[in-house]
């Protein structure tokens, strides 16, 4: 199956545009991000101290912000790296990893949400947390399901202003008033480390490009669940798994 009209509109500006993307991420996913962003035509960089994150989110197209292994200083960094991207006049995206179970980055996250994040993208788990809801989760697990989480993921995004996408069997998106799903993908997309994290970083260059928000962050979570479908029936585990799914994307890439 071919992308769709959306799909094609988001692939054709990566390859055209090859939007800059600030990663403050997960140290466990920076490889992988990275090349996740290089397959789609992204250029990503990871900047991190506060100084070069500061100078380095007014020039970059896009910032994400993942609290995956949030320290004192990181968090420091991370504030003024988002302070400098709205100065800027650039888009940031969340990833609340683990919000909800964790009192520091759950804290930290209440915070900067005010700041007006282009986008959040998190599981079901960590949406419902974030908006201020009972929430299951286990690390960086979810318990709850991505349906489940659809009414706090509208109220965050109109608490917000985000584009808030809950991650889940179905990906549920939302501006608040409209809502879009993304189907497909593969249970293997779980056993590898940073398949949502790169996602949150897609989202983040999505956010960058021209188009309806919306319908840009839908169609990347709705690209990366057709990679992983394909790559999925093109591996034997998660080790070729990783490689095939950089390869779907690229190919996709490639067909628009």
């Amino acid at each position: 199956m071919q992308p769709d009209l959306s799909e094609h509109h988001l692939l054709n500006h990566f390859r055209a545009r090859a939007p800059l993307t600030h990663c403050m991420t997960n140290d466990v996913v920076q490889t992988f991000t990275a090349n996740v962003l290089l397959a789609f035509g992204a250029s990503p960089a990871m900047v991190i101290e506060a100084e070069e994150a500061q100078q380095f989110a007014a020039i970059a197209d896009a910032l994400l912000i993942n609290v995956g292994t949030l320290t004192v200083s990181r968090a420091q960094a991370m504030r003024q790296a988002i302070e400098s991207a709205r100065a800027a006049g650039k888009p940031w995206t969340l990833d609340p990893v683990a919000v909800g179970p964790l009192a520091f980055r759950s804290r930290f996250c209440q915070q900067i949400i005010t700041l007006e994040p282009a986008a959040i993208r998190g599981n079901a788990s960590e949406i419902l947390a974030l908006a201020g809801m009972s929430a299951g989760g286990r690390g960086v697990d979810t318990t709850d399901t991505a349906a489940s989480a659809l009414p706090a993921a509208q109220a965050l995004a109109r608490q917000t202003g985000a584009i808030v996408a809950v991650s889940g069997e179905v990906d549920y998106i939302t501006d608040g008033q409209r809502t879009r799903t993304a189907t497909g993908g593969d249970p293997m997309m779980m056993r590898v480390v940073g398949t949502g994290c790169a996602l949150s970083a897609v989202v983040a260059a999505s956010c960058a490009l021209p188009g309806d928000r919306l319908d840009n962050v839908a169609a990347a979570c709705a690209l990366m669940k057709r990679a992983g479908g394909r790559a999925a029936l093109n591996s034997q585990g998660p080790g070729s798994f990783a490689s095939a799914f950089l390869d779907a994307i690229w190919n996709l890439k490639e067909a628009a």
